[in-house]
């Protein structure tokens, strides 16, 4: 009995079509940011440069507090960071979402200055979760910590799912979105700073970091990972003016 409605033998055919008809991967400076470029044929490879903000001990605090409480963290700490995720240059994001208790964002760079640009959205974060602190202390809400994992690298993207269901996402291959969660994980964590970035987006971002301001490179250790296998930069940087904003009393 097929409880399902799963027809194997008629579906190998379309397997064997997927399979057959995927043949051509196209190198590009910078992927389409029109869906209909992507197709079921084909694939794009470009840089991408992904950040993943994971909220630490999230199973604790999902089991001593009641939802509603729950509710006003989660959305407290989504909402905001997905703002500034979004801002400024939209036009280089190619993807955004959240993982259960993580939220990401995917973008297409090509160059030194948009990578930098990514590592400010990420000093924006760190410094917004002081802010948010502070507003769930002046509620008696529980407070919450994140880490901030940065990467990189050439990533191949393609198109997923079935055409006719209307079911279809992109997929990320390479080191960039894996990476960048898995340093996420890592940060804020066991005496390492939230923002954790990758050697690679390390080695980028720092040029145009000291144009800005000469010292930055010490606001970064780098430190070896046994368990994710790899070097990586920590560091606790914020921005200044609004961190002031936030101690001062957050007056309009």
């Amino acid at each position: 009995m097929n409880l399902i409605g799963y027809n194997y033998k008629e579906r190998k055919a379309k397997v064997e079509e997927i399979l057959d008809e995927t043949n051509n991967v196209i190198e590009v400076p910078k992927f389409p940011k029109r869906d209909k470029d992507f197709t079921y044929t084909n694939g794009y490879r470009a840089w991408a440069g992904a950040i993943f903000v994971d909220l630490r001990d999230s199973t604790s605090l999902f089991s001593k507090e009641n939802d509603i409480d729950i509710a006003k963290v989660i959305r407290g700490f989504t909402s905001e960071i997905i703002e500034i995720l979004r801002s400024d240059t939209d036009d280089d994001m190619m993807e955004i979402g959240i993982r259960g208790d993580c939220v990401y964002a995917i973008y297409s760079v090509n160059t030194k200055d948009e990578i930098f640009d990514i590592a400010k959205r990420a000093f924006y974060i760190n410094t917004y979760m002081n802010m948010l602190n502070k507003l769930l202390i002046d509620r008696k809400l529980p407070t919450i910590r994140a880490g901030i994992g940065l990467d990189t690298t050439e990533t191949l993207a393609v198109k997923a799912g079935r055409a006719s269901s209307g079911i279809n996402s992109l997929v990320w291959i390479g080191e960039s979105v894996a990476i960048a969660s898995k340093l996420s994980g890592l940060g804020n964590k066991d005496g390492i700073k939230p923002i954790v970035m990758s050697p690679t987006f390390y080695s980028n971002y720092i040029d145009i970091a000291k144009s800005v301001n000469e010292k930055s490179p010490s606001w970064w250790t780098r430190q070896y990972s046994y368990t994710h296998g790899g070097c990586y930069y920590d560091g606790n940087v914020i921005i200044t003016e609004f961190d002031e904003w936030i101690n001062n009393g957050m007056n309009p």
